[in-house]
């Protein structure tokens, strides 16, 4: 008699065993170094992840609710403005546009793919529309190309939610790449993860990066000289250091999670299950 033995979602514990050894010399550097928040770590990791994302500039932050939420404070959007964005989404999107008394105008999704659909969207952009934020659910990315449009044609900027999907891609081009901005999360169970809450924010534009790092640190450009009001959404060095050790293998990772959904749907099919199975 087959013995079932139960998989789970998500299984740390296997993901940290082989990295251990790497983990704990990077841990050691920084606490060797005592430098804890931002400083040469950070800057490091920027630098790798913008190599990575295809980007010019990337600005490390405490979560990938902050770099929503820093995104939208670089754009200026606050009361009165609309946003538009999917109502199928976690919670961060849409909370974090009302949380700068800005109104989330809901789209529906494309059932097929759960992400935002690019009609829909074109439809729900008016004149109190400052920004659309799509989102790239599932580490899949949405059907970009039309929405970046729309949003040309309205002069609006795009705000990628791409929290759940750090090297999806759509065509060659990776996504956090298409909009204004780029927003990432690195909490533990995203598909790379630090060991707390950090994000990441990417862009092409110089003058977006620089009112980012700006605000990212209660809008100080010196000491204790403060020309904006900003926020605390620095990353810390320790969350840094554990990425920049991970990052590098994303790409295996990636391609062992698409054999395994392979196998799950060749299993589905032969069990006469269909390709989609919620379970």
């Amino acid at each position: 008699m087959a013995v079932l033995s139960r998989v789970p979602l998500l299984d740390l514990h296997a993901q940290y065993a082989p990295l251990r050894e790497a983990l704990l010399r990077a841990i050691t550097r920084v606490c060797d170094g005592q430098r804890f928040i931002l400083g040469s770590e950070v800057e490091a990791l920027e630098g790798e992840l913008a190599a990575l994302v295809g980007v010019e500039h990337a600005v490390a932050v405490s979560s990938g609710t902050d770099a929503l939420l820093l995104a939208l404070m670089a754009l200026g959007i606050g009361p009165g403005d609309e946003v538009v964005t999917p109502a199928y989404s976690f919670f961060a999107t849409a909370g974090t546009i009302a949380r700068l008394g800005a109104r989330p105008v809901f789209v529906d999704i494309d059932p097929d793919t759960f992400n935002i659909d690019p009609v829909e969207a074109r439809r729900a952009v008016g004149p109190r529309t400052k920004a659309i934020v799509p989102v790239h659910l599932f580490g899949l990315s949405a059907d970009i190309e039309p929405m970046v449009e729309t949003a040309r044609r309205a002069g609006v900027p795009v705000v990628e939610d791409a929290a759940q999907a750090i090297g999806a891609t759509y065509g060659e081009k990776s996504v956090g790449g298409f909009g204004a901005f780029g927003c990432f999360s690195f909490y533990p169970t995203k598909n790379l993860g630090a060991f707390g809450d950090a994000g990441l924010l990417t862009t092409n534009d110089a003058t977006l990066a620089a009112r980012a790092r700006l605000l990212r640190e209660h809008g100080m450009d010196g000491q204790y000289r403060h020309v904006a009001v900003g926020g605390n959404f620095r990353m810390d060095a320790l969350q840094a250091a554990v990425l920049r050790v991970k990052a590098p293998h994303l790409s295996a990772w990636t391609t062992a999670r698409r054999m395994n959904a392979s196998r799950y749907v060749r299993l589905f099919r032969e069990e006469n299950l269909g390709d989609q199975v919620v379970l």
